[in-house]
């Protein structure tokens, strides 16, 4: 059993693994931000264009395989519930690499659709 890297505690498969294999959608805007992790942590470059709005998404997506995603914090949400259509959530991700460590912290926007929760920006910040 291993546990999901976006430090939910739960499993992989019990979290996000469902939303990765799209056995079901995210229910809010901070449950699609960790599986979006997840996906960074897990190296699922597909799950991350088919998350991020069409407005936004890149034509393509290249993970750099050095930078290991190990944990998350998520330190604010604004809306993204399950009856809103939008939603911010605030975070903080760490990684390694080879060349050392760091983290990178984010407010990203959402948008719910007919497609559900979907990524659209952020604004990066000064990590604390």
């Amino acid at each position: 059993m291993t546990r999901c890297p976006c430090s939910s505690g739960l499993p992989f498969d019990e979290c996000c693994g469902p939303l990765h294999a799209g056995d079901r959608t995210a229910g809010t805007a901070e449950q699609l931000m960790r599986s979006r992790f997840s996906a960074f942590a897990v190296g699922d470059a597909a799950y991350l264009r088919r998350t991020w709005h069409a407005a936004t998404r890149p034509a393509h997506l290249d993970l750099d395989d050095d930078v290991r995603w190990y944990r998350l914090d998520v330190l604010a949400t604004d809306g993204g519930g399950v009856f809103d259509t939008t939603g911010t959530v605030e975070f903080e991700a760490f990684w390694r690499s080879p060349g050392g460590r760091g983290s990178m912290r984010e407010v990203s926007r959402f948008r719910r659709g007919p497609d559900g929760w979907q990524y659209v920006d952020g604004d990066v910040r000064a990590p604390a």
